[in-house]
């Protein structure tokens, strides 16, 4: 029994009783529905002890269960052993919704309760999941209980830390231009104004970053806009003279963050746009104008990034290739010395990076898995699971950075040593899903579900498949994860235009054996123009060489070859210059044009 979520289930149950509450619901999102949340808000993951980004707890009076999707399976059953919580696996046959478990759960309760924080959900999710809760025992959801407040002794507080400008010779477009921007697509959605809650959006449209949420640049605030006047609510002592001055200047009055719900209250426009996936139910419900509930026009105008935006990718890859070729070069070599670990490999890269020009920090937690390890999608090393290297199998490294100018995202799968023949298959197929997305040409406004079969198709034939994305888009010096856009099996009809950036990562996972995962992260550029339309294709922004130790070279076609090798020789090119002779010598390398058998002995 995990004593810790044991006391924090039983206080959490003592106030449940009190309230008369049947259950409590605890998603894995804050006031802004962030991917990523600032401490304060992570209620799941206290109630639970599962640190994973997503998931959905519920606890009732005599039950616990939490849901999560497949990137998770793995570290969520180990994470909650102990606790009291069932795993439930989202989207696998046989797994109810949490509404269906409570309606089982509750079957013999006269008139149940549920709560969740309406505060922490979006309009959206609760609007469903009043609907679901009716549907499965006529239970009646409640909305406006923190019960953390009260069981979560020493809980974070919101975070207060500096907002800092981002120069204009960065961003590309003032922030006076943007506001102008957003004006005129909301009068196209017949709208006055809108409230803007996602912190990247608003980081983005105000020219703005800061450092409340871990790995990603942005600070907790609302915007609220209307036909003439912007008011960021923003807690004031995170803002320097300079900056409210430059607020001040681009047309942004500022106000508390804690006086939102009165704005909304006050604004005074015939109507207000809130996107009910973005803003929280209990601010949703604050609107005394008529709502229009649409979606944000922000997501798809920072998605397309500018010249200044695209030369500062440019610059951060360079950057951060150098970087990563220096690890490369660095690592087998140790590794066969002994006395690496996961953990050691991982810092030594952060290290590597840190050393550049520019470097903010990490754009996510390094996923650094030896083995078996690299069939947990989203493994992070812990003092308690770190395993020692050997000269032989697979290391995945999955990470990236914040430069000042642009956010890397990359993964290799490296070889350490002799591999088996299934290793060598596997990285080749899944080297063959990457490479075929990475030369498709495709229409202008195409969407990322139509290209997602593109990546999989060589594992399919193989009965292979992977269940998360195979792309998603990447910000500008802001989160790592950006949409709409997105490239992954289910359906995402946000079209695909030039000047958007997306990962390209296709994986295979054999729990218990190994994964294997190749990433680069791409640029949309335009191809073609026919008379059957506009026609674009991807350009690599991401400069690493791809290791080929591991390649079956009979399973690529001539054009996937081609690529690879023409891919390598602009990675030397680039990389070059900016390194050691002895980095230079490993690089040339590890960037020889693909042609025969591997050098490494298979098992």
């Amino acid at each position: 029994m995990n004593s810790v979520i044991h006391d924090r289930m039983e206080r959490l149950r003592e106030l449940m009783r009190r309230e008369h509450l049947s259950a409590f619901i605890f998603p894995s999102t804050d006031p802004h529905q962030s991917e990523y949340t600032a401490d304060h808000w992570k209620g799941r993951e206290f109630i639970s002890g599962f640190d994973g980004s997503a998931g959905t707890a519920v606890v009732t009076l005599t039950a616990a269960a939490l849901w999560t999707d497949s990137r998770y399976f793995i570290a969520a059953g180990q994470q909650l052993q102990g606790t009291g919580f069932e795993l439930m696996k989202e989207r696998v046959d046989g797994t109810t919704t949490f509404a269906e478990w409570l309606g089982s759960q509750l079957s013999d309760t006269p008139s149940p309760e549920v709560a969740v924080d309406g505060m922490v959900c979006s309009a959206a999710f609760v609007q469903a999941l009043i609907k679901d809760l009716r549907q499965h025992g006529g239970i009646t959801l409640r909305t406006n209980l923190d019960p953390l407040r009260e069981i979560w002794t020493n809980r974070p507080p919101i975070p207060q830390n500096p907002v800092v400008r981002q120069p204009l010779e960065l961003a590309g477009e003032p922030t006076r231009e943007k506001l102008q921007r957003i004006r005129r697509a909301l009068r196209q959605q017949h709208a006055d104004g809108m409230l803007m809650a996602a912190l990247d959006d608003i980081a983005w449209t105000l020219n703005l970053r800061g450092s409340d949420v871990h790995c990603n640049p942005v600070f907790v605030s609302y915007l609220l806009i209307s036909s003439s006047r912007a008011i960021l609510y923003i807690n004031k002592v995170k803002l320097s003279a300079d900056v409210i001055a430059y607020l001040r200047d681009e047309g942004v009055e500022v106000a508390p963050y804690d006086d939102v719900r009165q704005g909304l209250r006050d604004y005074f426009e015939y109507n207000i746009l809130l996107d009910p996936d973005e803003i929280n139910y209990t601010l949703y419900c604050s609107a005394v104008r008529e709502v229009v509930a649409q979606p944000s026009p922000v997501p798809a105008m920072k998605a397309v990034k500018n010249e200044s935006e695209v030369r500062g990718f440019h610059e951060a890859m360079l950057r951060d290739g150098i970087a990563m070729t220096q690890f490369l070069c660095w690592l087998r070599t140790a590794v066969a010395k002994g006395g690496q670990t996961e953990i050691s490999v991982s810092r030594k890269l952060e290290q590597l990076r840190a050393a550049q020009p520019h470097y903010r920090g990490l754009s996510f937690d390094t996923i650094s898995a030896y083995q078996d390890h690299g069939a947990i999608v989203h493994y992070e090393p812990t003092p308690e699971s770190d395993v020692p290297l050997r000269p032989e199998g697979f290391l995945l490294i999955d990470s990236g950075a914040q430069y000042d100018d642009g956010t890397t995202d990359i993964t290799r799968t490296i070889a350490l040593g002799p591999l088996t023949e299934e290793q060598r298959r596997v990285y080749t197929l899944v080297l063959k899903g990457h490479l075929r997305l990475q030369n498709l040409c495709f229409p202008d406004g195409a969407c990322g579900t139509q290209l997602d079969a593109i990546a999989r198709e060589p594992l399919w034939r193989e009965g292979l498949n992977y269940l998360h994305g195979t792309g998603h888009g990447v910000g500008a010096y802001l989160n790592v994860h950006e949409g709409p856009h997105q490239i992954r099996m289910e359906h995402r009809p946000a079209p695909l235009h030039a000047g958007m950036t997306v990962t390209d990562e296709p994986g295979i996972y054999l729990e218990n054996r190994f994964g294997v995962r190749i990433e680069n992260t791409l640029l949309i550029v335009p191809h073609c123009e026919t008379a059957m339309g506009r026609f674009l294709r991807f350009e690599p922004l991401t400069l690493c060489p791809i290791d080929t130790a591991p390649i079956l070279p009979s399973l690529l076609t001539a054009e996937e070859r081609k690529w690879l090798n023409d891919y390598h020789a602009h990675v030397y090119r680039t990389l070059a210059p900016h390194l050691s002779a002895d980095e230079r010598q490993w690089l040339t390398t590890a960037s020889q044009p693909l042609c025969g058998a591997s050098p490494l002995n298979n098992k």
